[in-house]
């Protein structure tokens, strides 16, 4: 498949709405071990709760990342407004990953967040055994900052997770923004 450009792509405001589509289910049960870090997504169900709690979380800033098919993946930041950092998340429809379009989702979420969302810094972390996330902070302008050990616990296994950090005065990612739909 090729690389999706910003002409393919777009992102929006998650909305609740989005809870009836079938691309969360399907992205968290192409990669149940991957993605069981950002939430119990089982069932529609679940599915549903997973979106309707982020689409409703005022710390939480949840872009979705759409594509002609509707809702493909998401990118999120969670804000820390006392030291104007934030934490960001993501997640890709299989159809849509290894293709790069994570990365540019990710860079044009990181780049406004740094610049108008008014954060002086991001973090990003990722499983020490998933190189492809850091493929995405690289390309999203992320700067590696070192290995915490044993930091996340996945069902009872303890991993070490690649930090990656990115200050507003850093240089900005240099891909092409994704446009931003209301």
């Amino acid at each position: 498949m090729p690389s999706p450009t910003p002409a393919d792509l777009y992102l929006r405001p998650l909305r609740a709405d989005d809870a009836d589509t079938a691309a969360v289910l399907a992205a968290f049960t192409a990669d149940p071990d991957g993605m069981s870090r950002q939430g119990p997504v089982q069932d529609a169900q679940s599915a549903r709760a997973y979106v309707e709690h982020l689409a409703g979380n005022a710390a939480l800033e949840a872009t979705a990342v759409c594509d002609a098919h509707g809702l493909a993946g998401l990118v999120t930041v969670q804000r820390d407004e006392t030291n104007l950092s934030g934490w960001v998340a993501y997640w890709m429809h299989p159809r849509l990953r290894g293709t790069g379009a994570t990365g540019l989702a990710v860079a044009t979420v990181a780049d406004r967040a740094l610049t108008d969302g008014g954060l002086g810094r991001l973090e990003l972390g990722h499983r020490a055994n998933n190189p492809a996330s850091g493929g995405v902070a690289r390309r999203a302008g992320f700067t590696p900052e070192g290995t915490q050990r044993g930091y996340f616990l996945i069902d009872g296994v303890r991993h070490d997770v690649h930090l990656w950090g990115r200050l507003a005065e850093d240089p900005p990612s240099g891909v092409e923004p994704l446009p931003l739909r209301g």
